[in-house]
């Protein structure tokens, strides 16, 4: 054997050799959930979610070129400083990441669609998908005719609200003080009525509004009072 085949043959030896290591990692991959959702109407106009069954995972927004979104519309009198795009790792309660990923693992049925094609209006497009030891699927949809896939929907964008809301009052900190408090009753009452769910995901900013002194009194309370809602 000529010098130059020796070469080659080693090389491919540890060609193989790497392959056992690289299918064990494959297959150690933890299972993934993921939400994309777009509405050219809104601000974000898109923004994917990630989680992870431990409850970390990631959000990315993008503001787009469409004017004020449509979850500020209750709080806008004036014209309201946007929040910026977000980039960002978060984390959820084990008992919220329990619940998607028990019912992405039960609906194997995303790729045959879950979109109801009733006559509702837009709502903004939702691309949900899972990939785990079951297998990988994934679907779309504006509204779902599947229940459990609507309220999947729903719990998302409820955690999204909340990630951009606290976006919104890091930006307010620091240019609009006097916002803060307008900001912070419409936060309180989102988590009331459960359109901002996870709070824990921006108990940084909250906590940081809660000990300022600078801000109003009534901003500390109601930072303090979401704070305690937080729980374990």
């Amino acid at each position: 054997m000529t010098r130059s085949a020796a070469a080659i043959w080693f090389v491919f030896g540890l060609a193989l050799s790497a392959l056992p290591s690289l299918g064990e990692s494959a297959g150690a991959r933890s299972p993934q959930f993921q939400m994309e959702f777009s509405n050219p109407a809104l601000s974000p106009s898109h923004w994917t979610l990630t989680l992870y069954p431990d409850g970390t995972g990631h959000f990315r927004s993008e503001k787009g070129n469409s004017g004020a979104s449509a979850l500020q519309s209750a709080q806008d009198s004036d014209e309201q400083i946007q929040a910026p795009d977000v980039d960002r790792d978060i984390k959820v309660s084990s008992r919220f990441a329990d619940r998607v990923f028990q019912t992405a693992q039960q609906q194997r049925h995303f790729n045959s669609g879950c979109e109801s094609h009733l006559k509702v209006a837009f709502q903004g497009l939702k691309k949900i998908s899972y990939s785990g030891p079951e297998g990988v699927w994934n679907c779309e949809f504006n509204y779902s005719k599947d229940k459990e896939i609507q309220a999947l929907g729903d719990s998302m964008l409820g955690v999204a609200d909340t990630i951009m809301e606290g976006a919104r009052l890091e930006t307010l900190l620091k240019h609009d003080r006097l916002g803060l408090d307008s900001e912070l009753e419409y936060l309180v009452e989102a988590a009331k009525n459960g359109r901002s769910l996870e709070l824990r995901t921006i108990s940084g900013i909250l906590s940081r509004l809660a000990a300022d002194p600078d801000v109003m009194e009534r901003v500390r309370k109601r930072a303090r009072l979401l704070l305690a809602g937080i729980g374990s």
